[in-house]
């Protein structure tokens, strides 16, 4: 940085230098020989040429003098901002482009993910309608086996009144059978044993 700062002084010098020695030059052909010059500048005119120069060589010197370090660091920070700048957008596009791959490969992944899906619900439907039969098989089981009781029960209860009813109308048949058969004698008798087995005991 120092050694473009020396370069450009020393530039400015020499146009300085370049041009008061040409503005001096012909300033004296002009006064020179009394014959007429070629030139049609007047010396008033080359003076006023000179400060001119001189002032405007005097601003440069300033400008480079007072000018040149706030300029630097002015265009150094905005140099160094812009290069922040573009190291951002370097990041930024690495990300994104990161960013974008990972979607790819999500999206060429997605047909696999839905078919995984597929087969999942499968397999979870398949074990839902094999509880389900198990459950409506287990269902008909207790209902086939309640029913057997009920017929079982039903089927006792109809010997049972059965039973009574036999021996009910057997009680009464022989009973007027015995009415039939059963005389007075018969009746003595059967009262005379049993009043001797009575009477033996």
């Amino acid at each position: 940085m120092r050694l473009n700062k020396k370069k450009a002084k020393t530039a400015l010098a020499l146009a300085a230098g370049m041009l008061v020695l040409s503005t001096a030059l012909a300033y004296a052909e002009g006064h020179g020989g009394g014959h007429v010059p070629a030139n049609p500048l007047s010396h008033e005119k080359l003076m006023d040429l000179l400060w001119r120069t001189l002032n405007f060589a005097a601003l440069l010197v300033l400008l480079v003098k007072f000018g040149s370090k706030p300029i630097a660091s002015a265009l150094g920070g905005r140099r160094a901002a812009i290069i922040n700048r573009f190291d951002d957008l370097n990041a930024r596009r690495n990300e994104v482009e990161q960013s974008y791959k990972k979607y790819e490969e999500k999206l060429g992944r997605i047909d696999q993910e839905v078919q995984a899906i597929i087969e999942s619900a499968k397999a979870q439907g398949e074990i839902e309608k094999q509880k389900i039969i198990d459950d409506a098989t287990r269902a008909a089981a207790d209902i086939k086996r309640k029913a057997e009781l009920a017929v079982q029960f039903e089927f006792a209860q109809a010997q049972k009144s059965l039973r009574e009813e036999v021996a009910e109308q057997a009680a009464g048949m022989a009973a007027a059978l015995v009415q039939k058969s059963f005389t007075d004698a018969d009746q003595s008798k059967l009262v005379s044993e049993f009043l001797d087995k009575v009477g033996a005991r």
